[in-house]
């Protein structure tokens, strides 16, 4: 149960997901109707992909994408009233669903932007053989100065020990079959390099969609991949948006950025469960209480009146 201090509002990316994870939502009265209405605007089949869709099916990021932003927002008009100071921050993809919940973009906006910056990833992916692997252990700079070595980019930074590889598929290869001593490497099942330079064309792309939504400037704070810190204008924030699909996640200094705003539990919206760890493991001792919203029998824990 929350009691007292600081509570952040963090939404999880591309990995988080997991078949059936809409099914228990849509037991909310007009949650089936918010999602047919955001599915008229992706041209996907949301309650069908978040119910009855396999794991093969909602990995193709031209998928995952939207439909993790909708399953984070979904959620988010169930939960109880938070302080207005409630900061939100986003993972990668995530950072779409924290700008809604933050009033810079409108849910069906922040899902459309989701489904098109799936498909570009997912078209651009298929422009060249690259990959991604996460490497744990190590110090966090010497693995970095590792990768460089490999021709590879950190795209993800995410505390707890854990940093995401990507560059070229042959590259990743290397490194898998041959890790930095005192690391472990795991190649993770995504189409292609995210957060690099493999990324260009669905950059470019987004940059034009973009061009015919205004943004609105945040109502809480709303901590940014590029360096943790808190934006104050919609329209840099969106600048972020487009431009982070080629530049690296800093998951750590977003948890830093938390914790320096006083942050004292998180609530993590569906699909729940990667960043709650993230955080956990980062911040301990800072960050006391720690929500997974899994389904809707846990909205409960965060109203203080319950």
């Amino acid at each position: 149960m929350l009691s007292g201090g600081v509570i952040a509002l963090v939404c999880p990316g591309q990995g988080a997901q997991s078949p059936g994870m809409l099914s228990p939502w849509l037991e909310l009265d007009g949650a089936r109707e918010r999602l047919d209405h955001w599915s008229s605007t992706t041209g996907l089949d949301l309650v069908r992909l978040g119910t009855e869709a396999g794991a093969e099916e909602i990995r193709d990021t031209a998928i995952t994408q939207p439909l993790t932003v909708a399953a984070s927002l979904l959620a988010a008009e169930y939960l109880p009233e938070l302080p207005g100071d409630a900061p939100v921050a986003g993972h990668s993809v995530g950072e779409l669903a924290a700008a809604a919940i933050a009033g810079v973009l409108s849910p069906e906006d922040a899902v459309a932007l989701a489904a098109v910056r799936g498909a570009e990833m997912a078209k651009a992916c298929a422009l060249e053989p690259s990959s991604m692997a996460a490497v744990m252990l190590g110090d966090p700079e010497q693995v970095v100065a590792w990768l460089a070595e490999h021709g590879l980019e950190a795209a993800n930074r995410n505390g707890a020990g854990q940093i995401v590889a990507s560059g070229s598929a042959q590259a990743i290869e290397t490194i898998v079959a041959e890790p930095m001593e005192g690391t472990k490497v795991r190649p993770l099942q995504v189409a292609g390099a995210f957060h690099t330079r493999f990324m260009a064309p669905a950059e470019e792309a987004l940059r034009t969609h973009v061009a015919g939504i205004t943004p609105a400037d945040p109502v809480r704070p709303l901590l940014s991949n590029a360096d943790g810190a808190v934006v104050t204008s919609g329209e840099d924030y969106l600048e972020r948006l487009v431009g982070q699909v080629t530049r690296p996640v800093r998951w750590d200094l977003t948890m830093r950025g938390l914790a320096d705003l006083g942050v004292t539990a998180t609530a993590e919206l569906p699909p729940a469960g990667t960043l709650t760890g993230l955080v956990r493991r980062e911040l301990k001792g800072t960050v006391t209480t720690t929500f997974a919203l899994k389904t809707p029998d846990n909205l409960g824990d965060l109203d203080p009146s319950a």
